[in-house]
C-alpha cells in the first residue's frame, strides 16, 4: 500500500524559518537518495501522522513535491523528547525494484507456559535489521512465545516468516528466552539488568543496497 504525502520545496533555510513552519504545523524535511539530488522540503504534521497510521512505520510513501511524485520511506526523524513532537524527517527516495535495508519490530505474541509456571520472560532483540523491496517491507515481524517453557529460548533460526525478505541476523541469535524465578533473582542483585527496550525505539536507519541477481 502506498499513501500520498503531499510536500513543498523549501527555499528559505535558516532558523527562524524553521521555528515559523513548526509553528505553522508543519515539519521540515529532507529527501535523499542515491539517484536523488538532496532536496529540502515541509509536510504537514497531521498528513505525515495520518499517513504513517496508514501505511506503517517502514512504509512506501508517494512524496508529492509541487507536483512530482516520487516513492520513499521515512528513514528516520528527530524528535522533542519532552513535548513528543517530531522536529525533522528523513525521506530515503527508493526504486521499487531495489532492495533497502531497515530495522523492523520484532514482537512477542501469547503468554509463554514458563511465566504461567512462574518463569521470566527476557527479550534481547527489540528489533530486526532485514533486506527487502518496498513494497515488501513488514511492519513488524512477530513469534508466538506461547508454548516457551522456563529454561528454553528462541533464536532468530525459529522465526516462521513468510515473504521476499532477508533478516540480517546468525541464526543462533537469541530473541527470547524463560529464566527461572531463582535465575532472575541472582541477575538481579547482581549487576542491574539492561532495560528491555532500546534507547531510540522509533528511529529507523536505512540504507539502498544493491539487489541481487
Amino acid at each position: 500500500m502506498t499513501a500520498v504525502l503531499q510536500a513543498k520545496e523549501r527555499k528559505e533555510l535558516r532558523r527562524s524559518t524553521l521555528k515559523k513552519l513548526r509553528e505553522n504545523g508543519d515539519i521540515p524535511a529532507v529527501v535523499y537518495g542515491k539517484k536523488v539530488e538532496s532536496t529540502p522540503v515541509f509536510v504537514s504534521m497531521a498528513d505525515l501522522t495520518k499517513t504513517i497510521r496508514a501505511v506503517g512505520r517502514n512504509g512506501m510513501i508517494s512524496l508529492d513535491i509541487d507536483g512530482q511524485r516520487q516513492d520513499v520511506i521515512m528513514s528516520d526523524y528527530q524528535e522533542d523528547h519532552i513535548k513528543k513532537e517530531i522536529l525533522h524527517v528523513d525521506f530515503l527516495a527508493v526504486d521499487k525494484s531495489s532492495k533497502i535495508t531497515v530495522a523492523v519490530r520484532l514482537v512477542l505474541t501469547g503468554e509463554a507456559a514458563g511465566v504461567k509456571d512462574g518463569g521470566v520472560l527476557q527479550q534481547p532483540l527489540h528489533e530486526l535489521s532485514i533486506s527487502a523491496t518496498p513494497d515488501q517491507i513488514p511492519q513488524q515481524i512477530e513469534m508466538d512465545i506461547t508454548n516457551l517453557q522456563v529454561g528454553e529460548t528462541l533464536s532468530i533460526a525459529d522465526i516462521p516468516y513468510q515473504g521476499e525478505f532477508t533478516i540480517h541476523h546468525e541464526p543462533d541469535e537469541v530473541i527470547a528466552s524463560i529464566l527461572p524465578p531463582k535465575q532472575e533473582e541472582e541477575i538481579n542483585a547482581g549487576e542491574q539488568q539492561a532495560g528491555g527496550h532500546p534507547e531510540n525505539e522509533e528511529g529507523r536507519e536505512t540504507e539502498p543496497v544493491t539487489k541481487e541477481e
